[in-house]
């Protein structure tokens, strides 16, 4: 499985693990055996329905009708559950963007369009396309700008510099803009360390040298200063 780095628009290097063939192949295999089930609950109505009409177009009406959530469920799926499919799901993986932005519902009407090649008619392409890809991508991934991705071991925000902030958060200094991506990362990463082993002379000192950077004190003890400017410094950069 080949490691993924995919830059978010805060310019933070996130990196992700491209699922290997045999995770593809086993979601596939899920989605597959619900497709046998559900073809089964359509001969049963076809079955019942046969019954009731003696008409043969109303009959195939019917057929058809229930057909359409299996022509479409691979489209309907990714989109109104965020790039993942039932067997997605349970394997764990999920469909993003190559350069880390949203993924849009053209781009996995193009997947869509082109399993025909990766799937249907022409299988040998879509795995050799997917053996030989640097990024693990099926033809249709390489159109639509996408890649399959595990979520298995997702970065937490903890491990980078953004942080959680509600919507209606009021910053408290407007001078930690003075500061850089890397300056906050050191900061976090101090942060993180001295509060987790009880460092209190290292809290201050950090703090201290934080104060100096952007020319402000405050009244707050240290760790909730700290956490004060983390915080801060995403709702400006937010806003850019």
């Amino acid at each position: 499985m080949a490691n993924l780095q995919i830059n978010t628009t805060q310019n933070v290097n996130l990196g992700y693990t491209v699922v290997s063939i045999g995770e593809r192949i086993l979601a596939l295999a899920i989605d597959l055996f619900i497709f046998f089930l559900y073809l089964y609950v359509i001969d049963l109505v076809t079955s019942i329905a046969s019954e009731i009409f003696d008409d043969d177009w109303t009959i195939y009406g019917v057929q058809s009708l229930l057909f359409l959530p299996v022509m479409f469920y691979s489209l309907l799926m990714h989109i109104i559950f965020n790039g993942r499919t039932v067997g997605k799901m349970i394997v764990k993986t999920r469909v993003v963007r190559v350069d880390g932005s949203p993924v849009h519902w053209s781009n996995y009407l193009v997947r869509w369009m082109l399993r025909m090649v990766d799937l249907w008619f022409f299988p040998a392409v879509g795995l050799l396309a997917i053996i030989f890809s640097e990024k693990g991508q099926s033809v249709g991934d390489a159109a639509a700008g996408t890649v399959v991705i595990s979520t298995k071991q997702r970065i937490k925000i903890s491990n980078t510099i953004l942080e959680e902030i509600t919507d209606d958060y009021s910053p408290v200094f407007s001078t930690v803009t003075m500061l850089t991506d890397k300056d906050v990362r050191l900061i976090k990463e101090t942060y993180q360390i001295a509060v987790k082993s009880s460092d209190y002379k290292t809290l201050n000192v950090l703090r201290v040298k934080v104060e100096s950077i952007i020319g402000t004190q405050s009244q707050f003890y240290d760790k909730q200063f700290i956490d004060v400017v983390l915080k801060d410094y995403n709702y400006y950069t937010q806003q850019l």
